[in-house]
């Protein structure tokens, strides 16, 4: 975002075109228009992050502007510096109870002009820095640090959506759970280093092999993980399934001299829009999915079972 691209609100050409030039001549760039709704349309159009507005103007003045950018949603915020010539406390304070960040008293004094600006760029990075934490934040919340898929969290929170929007719009909906044959074999006659490397490569091959941007993969807990395949029947889910059992039992792990190799058992579940009972719940899926899993487990582990719900 270009901090030092400013949008000028003024109604009188003459101080728009001092105001103008006394920002180019500091490396602004500045772009004029001359009352409030003219601005907010070209706010629609660009992103400005500093706009400073005169209070008195025609149509739209500076602090109806005000209110009307504090109700706007979205980002990014816009630092609003309202220019006034009436300097008295009352008038500060309107202008900043309306959603002005700070006011200037004309004539403009090309120093405080500048002042107030780096305040203002200031301000904007102290509040991008801030956004960029919280999405960080609130991305790590939902990511499994192991394996650096979704978490069980993000699986509760979204899959009832999916579930929702799938029977809205009447598409198929599959998951395939998933876990590690006889993962307790591994810890056991290596360690759990070793454990946590098996857990890391199947989650690879997952990650590696599902559709980038439309299936997600979340550990589910311990060894097992959950594949959400969206718009996927069960015909496709168990394809998409046994694709992850073949390349999971061709991977190998390597620690210094070993190699160990694994397999892992797949239940399908199926939602289908034409027969499925419109009160499903993502327990329900689970559920399915789960019972698949185990049936797979019974009858000899390293493969794949399904069922339409």
């Amino acid at each position: 975002m270009d901090r030092r691209r400013i949008l000028i609100v003024e109604d009188s050409r003459t101080q728009a075109l001092h105001l103008k030039l006394l920002l180019e001549a500091r490396g602004y760039s500045a772009d004029v228009v001359h009352n409030g709704r003219e601005a907010l349309e070209l706010l629609d159009q660009r992103p400005y992050t500093i706009v400073i507005t005169d209070w008195i103007m025609p149509e739209m003045n500076g602090i109806a502007f005000c209110r009307e950018v504090r109700n706007r949603p979205g980002e990014p915020y816009v630092y609003v510096i309202l220019l006034t010539a009436r300097g008295t406390t009352e008038d500060m304070v309107a202008g900043l109870e309306a959603g002005a960040d700070d006011y200037l008293v004309k004539p403009v004094d090309p120093a405080e002009l500048v002042a107030r600006l780096k305040t203002a760029r200031r301000i904007l990075e102290l509040q991008e820095a801030l956004r960029q934490r919280n999405e960080e934040l609130a991305r790590l919340s939902v990511i499994d640090p192991l394996t650096g898929t979704y978490n069980r969290r993000y699986l509760a929170d979204r899959l009832p959506g999916a579930i929702r929007q799938a029977l809205r719009y009447r598409r198929h909906l599959s998951i395939v759970m998933c876990d590690i044959d006889h993962f307790k074999r591994v810890n056991d006659d290596y360690d759990h280093l070793m454990g946590d490397m098996a857990i890391q490569a199947f989650a690879s091959v997952l990650l590696e092999t599902i559709r980038r941007r439309v299936d997600w993969v979340v550990r589910f807990g311990g060894e097992e993980f959950v594949v959400v395949l969206p718009e996927t029947d069960l015909a496709g889910a168990i394809y998409a399934a046994e694709r992850y059992r073949v390349s999971i039992a061709a991977r190998e792990i390597r620690r210094d001299d070993v190699v160990l190799h694994i397999t892992a058992s797949f239940g399908v579940a199926a939602m289908d829009p034409d027969t499925v009972d419109p009160a499903v719940r993502f327990e329900d899926l689970i559920s399915v999915a789960d019972h698949c899993l185990l049936q797979a487990k019974e009858s000899g582990r390293n493969r794949t079972i399904g069922k339409t719900l």
